[in-house]
């Protein structure tokens, strides 16, 4: 990707000045008061491209209108109950920040299960925490920091990855895909931590599928990670996956709960944003009594690379299957094992 130059950024503005009217103001929702970085995070994502950039900014202003997505705030998962399953089984959460402001965005890649709700919930789900991530979460820090923050950095535990994953790749390639079209170059670094054999083995042939700017943002670290997420945020701020040293470090944080675990809905971001999205539906007029249901989201279809992506996955995860009678059990004998040390420890 080249350098995103001031004339690529006047050329994008000036076609943004004859955007009709209702588009402008959902542009202003998504800018949060920063329109030039929000032009250029879609310039990157099309690789300076101006007209490319502009139809995928349009497209993204028309999905966020059709599926009223400035509304996602005030729509609860209920009862708290069943929010906690949904937690339980779709790790994320937020451990802290960087030592420059930069949230950190913690993933449970490998112990998330995804079976405790429809995918719709966890669509929303996700998309509730983007949202709260752009509206509250970067402009605190860009007050607490004093200086602009617009971008995370996450950090994806691999640890528990199985062979029985597969079954969630139409899920992962739905959010993924939202994410792509809709939140552009929102993370600077994907930190992958606790790598598995399989997950080795599909790296080396993922990797060249992936555009280059992406190849770039993707760092393979060395067992938990610990020692170089610590050269760029302190321990308070490390997810708590990557405290321990040693393999299969956070095995049991699928039912781990309280503040030391960041996945958990007992922890400090999963209070904030669950109030903060009750308080929103509270805030509504008229007042209704709100119903259980999930919020539904137009699914985006995904384009050709991921497409690719998601067979070769499959395709290698298979292969692994059949030259090494992997089971489920015995790939987890083999995380962070003599394979795992082969590896290179940066993308």
């Amino acid at each position: 990707m080249g350098i995103i130059t001031q004339d690529m950024i006047k050329q994008f503005q000036s076609l943004l000045e004859s955007t009709e009217e209702s588009l402008k103001i959902k542009f202003e929702n998504l800018h949060q008061g920063y329109p030039t970085e929000a032009v250029i995070r879609f310039l990157k994502a099309r690789d300076g491209n101006v007209s490319k950039a502009y139809t995928m900014l349009i497209d993204c202003l028309n999905w966020r209108i059709e599926n009223e997505i400035d509304k996602i705030l005030s729509k609860p998962i209920i009862p708290a109950e069943f929010y906690r399953s949904v937690r339980d089984s779709q790790l994320i959460g937020m451990s802290g920040y960087t030592k420059d402001g930069r949230p950190v965005i913690a993933i449970g890649v490998g112990l998330s299960t995804y079976d405790k709700a429809s995918i719709h919930y966890y669509v929303q789900s996700h998309i509730q925490i983007n949202e709260y991530r752009d509206r509250v979460v970067l402009p605190s820090a860009t007050i607490k920091f004093e200086r602009p923050i617009s971008t995370c950095v996450k950090v994806l535990d691999m640890t528990g990855l199985k062979l029985s994953h597969l079954n969630q790749i139409k899920l992962l390639t739905v959010i993924s895909s939202i994410d792509d079209l809709n939140y552009p170059e929102k993370t600077d670094t994907y930190y992958i931590v606790n790598a598995p054999y399989v997950f080795s083995a599909c790296w080396k042939v993922v990797k060249p599928l992936l555009q280059e700017r992406t190849r770039k943002k993707v760092q393979v670290l060395s067992g938990c990670g610990k020692d170089d997420l610590l050269k760029i945020m302190d321990y308070e701020s490390l997810p708590h996956f990557c405290r321990r040293q040693g393999s299969g470090s956070s095995r049991l944080n699928r039912t781990s709960t309280g503040d030391d675990c960041c996945f958990s809905f007992d922890h400090e971001f999963h209070q904030q944003l669950y109030n903060y999205i009750n308080q929103q539906a509270a805030g509504i007029k008229p007042r209704a009594p709100i119903k259980q249901g999930s919020f539904h989201v137009g699914f985006p279809e995904p384009d050709q690379r991921d497409r690719k992506i998601a067979q070769t996955i499959k395709k290698e995860f298979h292969k692994i299957e059949e030259q090494n009678g992997f089971s489920d059990a015995q790939d987890d004998i083999k995380t962070n094992g003599d394979e795992h040390q082969k590896m290179e420890t940066k993308a």
